[in-house]
């Protein structure tokens, strides 16, 4: 299979699994994955690596407090990330 063939078929999945995009502008396209990203996937990984922290600090693993920095600086990316965008936002505006 050739890279045009597989772009093409990576491009009629995405317009089969998200609709949305088949009819949207790109500045629509681009907030909503801007949206999904910084409302949902990130303090979803945020949640996921403190969990992970707190099992390898529980387990007694010889890293475990450089883990537990990595998930804090993780976190306040995670959730902070909204502000992030608009705070560059702003600055590039």
């Amino acid at each position: 299979m050739t890279k045009k063939q597989t772009l093409y078929i990576l491009t009629i999945a995405a317009l089969i699994l998200v609709p949305a995009l088949g009819f949207a502008s790109v500045e629509s396209s681009l907030v909503d994955i801007q949206s999904k990203l910084t409302d949902v996937i990130l303090p979803t990984l945020s949640i996921i690596g403190i969990a992970i922290a707190g099992f390898s600090f529980l387990t007694g693993h010889e890293r475990a407090k450089v883990h537990i920095w990595y998930a804090i600086i993780g976190c306040a990316i995670g959730f902070g990330a909204q502000a992030i965008v608009n705070f560059i936002s702003g600055m590039v505006h």
